[in-house]
């Protein structure tokens, strides 16, 4: 078995450097428009990758002897590898490699997130002893991954109109995403450069130890002893497990955010938007559009059957009853509502366009929102980590 852990890792290791080939390849089939032959490596290299991971989830799956999707580490990787699934199937119809660096881009980051969390085999809760626990949770990642295509072509339809020669809303709504995404990217790598340090803080309160991987700018308001001389000691309403510590990552992740968007901008003398708007415009923005509502539309059911009727069916057997507030469930219910109205509005109203795109990346940060907020900030069933 250990020799089976090792392998599997092994192959998450290949799938994410695959990707991340597959991103520098699509990158260069964008450049270079008339050589189909990189797009098609590029798909390729991304394929094999897929199936990496796909070896990846099988290995763990004989080994712990459940399916792989019971804690955030083993969700997150089943659902970057379910994104960049769809991504291929999309990619083959609408082979547009700027909606593929996108989506790989993404789903890399997610699955880089996900390897900060433990990635020990724990045996199963007995509410967790279930066959009903890969049926809801693959398919409400399948139908989260679907809908996320939806958010990439919808924020591309954005900077394909937003006129970036003026100072309004949208403008800075978009470099507002892009310092978000560049946060994500922080975290990974002052993650990965205090690891690879083998950094550890020990911040000693009147209670307990608590080890940071991180350098402790936040600490607990009953702090006694801590590594770094100047801190700041969070309010006492902050009680909640691991405030100060979630706390303390997120505010390390904007000051490298910020950090990495001002040396972008200083090199390029220019907002991110108004870098990649003249590539952006040379895609077809009807087509955008479409792909987007299609995304829905096929999303929407599979996300109904995965994380509401499933999960409902399951609720009964394990807890018996179908509903019970908890936080997951709301918000299941209403990532759900969201993409009811916006289907309902799109076919009834006949929103399309710019609208119709600002819903599509709303909808995404519901989604994410729901992914890591509400199992990390919020103490539920669902809490994985």
């Amino acid at each position: 078995m250990e020799q089976l852990h090792l392998l599997s890792g092994h192959l998450l290791e290949v799938a994410f450097f695959s990707y991340l080939i597959g991103v520098i390849l699509f990158t260069w089939a964008a450049a270079r428009r008339r050589q189909p032959v990189f797009r098609n490596l590029a798909w390729g290299i991304t394929a094999l990758g897929w199936l990496a991971q796909l070896g990846f989830f099988i290995l763990r799956w004989v080994y712990s002897g459940h399916a792989p999707v019971s804690n955030l580490f083993e969700f997150m990787t089943f659902f970057g590898m379910m994104m960049v699934l769809v991504l291929l199937v999309v990619y083959w119809f609408y082979p547009y490699p700027l909606l593929a660096i996108l989506a790989l881009i993404i789903a890399i980051l997610i699955i880089g997130c996900a390897a900060m969390f433990p990635q020990e085999v724990a045996p199963l809760v007995p509410s967790l002893q279930s066959h009903w626990l890969y049926i809801h949770v693959t398919t409400a990642a399948l139908g989260e991954a679907v809908l996320s295509i939806s958010f990439f072509t919808g924020f591309l339809y954005i900077l394909h109109e937003t006129d970036q020669t003026k100072q309004h809303k949208s403008v800075w709504a978009i470099e507002g995403l892009f310092l978000i995404l560049l946060s994500v990217i922080g975290y990974m790598l002052l993650a990965f450069i205090f690891r690879l340090s083998g950094y550890t803080a020990a911040v000693i309160t009147a209670q307990d130890s608590v080890m940071y991987q991180l350098p402790p700018l936040f600490v607990p308001h009953d702090t006694v002893t801590t590594v770094l001389p100047v801190h700041i000691s969070v309010s006492e309403w902050m009680r909640g497990e691991n405030a100060a510590q979630q706390l303390n990552t997120v505010t390390l992740s904007i000051i490298a955010g910020v950090f990495l968007y001002i040396i972008i901008i200083a090199l390029a003398r220019k907002r991110i938007g108004a870098v990649l708007q003249p590539i952006v415009q040379k895609l077809p923005k009807d087509t955008l559009d479409d792909i987007g509502y299609r995304a829905v539309a096929i999303g929407f059911p599979i996300f109904t059957l995965g994380a509401l009727i499933f999960a409902m069916i399951w609720a009964q057997q394990a807890w018996d009853r179908f509903w019970g507030w908890d936080p997951k469930e709301v918000w299941a219910l209403i990532t759900w509502l969201f993409y009811a109205a916006f289907l309902h509005i799109r076919m009834l109203r006949g929103w399309q366009g710019i609208r119709s795109a600002w819903l599509l990346v709303i909808g995404f940060c519901i989604i994410m929102f729901n992914l890591l907020a509400v199992n990390l900030l919020i103490v539920g069933l669902h809490a994985y980590a």
